[in-house]
């Protein structure tokens, strides 16, 4: 196996690690203990993955750590991060809904939350140097505690890989998992599932069939529709076919709902923050019917210059978010402002659910712009469509002058024309 690194080095009193449970972070755990000779909290993150937090937290004590957290940050998760995202309108280059990205500040604020309750000198991560999250803990980390020090065991030691995990999991007592270890690697919160790596690193390679855990296969999907009716407030979504539900609940409901149709799975080749390009496949069945409900709701109430504006804006905000800048001041003045627009934004959207499909059926608010009586076709008294005339010339002019001048009529020839 690979050395495990070098002698101890700088001491550190203590270290509040981001502990998973996994292979990785138990081998950090008891790695920083040896090299840094450090007393390591551990800190779990309930934010809806599925796993067994207080099995985690078990695990950490098991493995080393002088006292472990496990917190369930659910309600914080959608309240402030996911909600918030969604009512942006944000994608990561068109199609990402980022719900990996806007987990790690959350994760990153808890962290540093504990290390100063601890007196601790430091905090710890098992992000690789390839990828985002690296960078995501970090930037986050430094912009709540400009002080503190980050290890980053996959920047340091020279373990390579699973199989030198293994060794030294084994050589150290640590308990390595019998499951068959997956063809790729997996990521999840309340809000979506990620599958990077192993054979995902193909871009040719289609993902396996039972590789997507929360939505079924279109192909098996029911053969029947389903309705579902989605409720605003303000931008965030507050009932499911007119029942409300606090937003945990509500975001649970909507995966079941969208995931029993096999609704929200993406494939796509996205680029890194760190410079390279990365295949990744998503899963987000909840999110993705609440986005696309969102996104009907503001046709009807949001004011078109407005709703340009922010469109143009997306990109930036989405990449302030990918890119680990949660705790900027540029994404926070965004997010201002995403807000303050979304006050009209309340209504009903309603969408059918088939074979991995959304189509809009219908929305409705009372806050709406949309005027039949102006819009209509039939005769009304509201609208003189002879105005129509003088605005399109006067919109034409510029066009009619730049090709006069174009076919080289002198400019006092051009009076007759602009009348």
């Amino acid at each position: 196996m690979a050395q495990n690194g070098s002698k101890t080095e700088s001491k550190f009193g203590k270290v509040v690690l981001a502990y998973s449970g996994g292979l990785d972070t138990s081998v950090i755990l008891r790695w920083i203990k040896e090299r840094y000779g450090a007393e390591v909290i551990a800190f779990t993150a309930d934010i809806g993955q599925g796993e067994e937090v207080a099995e985690a937290k078990a695990k950490a004590l098991q493995t080393g750590a002088s006292k472990a957290y496990a917190i369930d940050l659910r309600r914080e998760f959608v309240e402030d991060f996911v909600f918030p995202v969604l009512r942006s309108g944000a994608t990561y280059e068109g199609s990402y809904l980022l719900g990996t990205s806007f987990a790690r500040p959350l994760i990153a604020k808890k962290m540093i939350e504990i290390a100063e309750a601890e007196g601790a000198d430091a905090v710890a991560h098992g992000a690789t140097g390839k990828g985002n999250d690296q960078v995501r803990f970090e930037l986050s980390s430094y912009a709540l505690k400009p002080d503190v020090k980050v290890i980053a065991p996959w920047r340091e030691w020279d373990l390579r890989g699973r199989e030198d995990c293994i060794a030294y999991a084994r050589e150290h007592g640590i308990p390595v998992p019998v499951t068959k270890e997956k063809p790729y690697s997996t990521d999840a919160n309340m809000f979506h599932i990620s599958y990077e790596g192993g054979i995902l690193e193909d871009p040719w390679q289609a993902p396996p069939k039972g590789m997507w855990q929360r939505t079924t296969d279109p192909e098996d999907a029911p053969d029947d529709p389903e309705v579902v009716e989605i409720t605003f407030e303000q931008g965030s979504p507050v009932a499911l076919n007119g029942v409300r539900a606090e937003p945990v609940t509500l975001l649970e409901q909507a995966n079941l709902l969208a995931g029993r149709h096999g609704v929200g799975r993406i494939d796509i080749v996205e680029n890194r923050f760190v410079g390279m390009k990365s295949r990744g496949c998503y899963e987000t069945p909840g999110g993705t019917l609440i986005y696309h409900a969102h996104r009907a709701i503001e046709s009807l109430t949001l004011d078109r210059q407005v709703l340009q504006l922010r469109d143009e804006l997306i990109p930036k905000y989405a990449g302030m978010v990918y890119n680990g800048f949660w705790y900027a001041p540029e994404r926070e003045a965004l997010q201002t402002f995403m807000d303050k627009i979304q006050t009209p934004v309340s209504g009903v959207a309603r969408l059918k659910l088939y074979k991995g499909n959304l189509t809009l059926l219908g929305r409705k608010s009372a806050q709406s712009l949309y005027r039949q009586d102006v819009v209509t076709f039939e005769e009304d008294d509201v609208f003189n469509q002879e105005d129509a005339d003088g605005f399109i010339k006067l919109t034409a002019l510029r066009l009619r002058i730049a090709k006069q001048l174009k076919e080289g009529m002198p400019a006092d020839d051009l009076s007759d024309f602009i009348e």
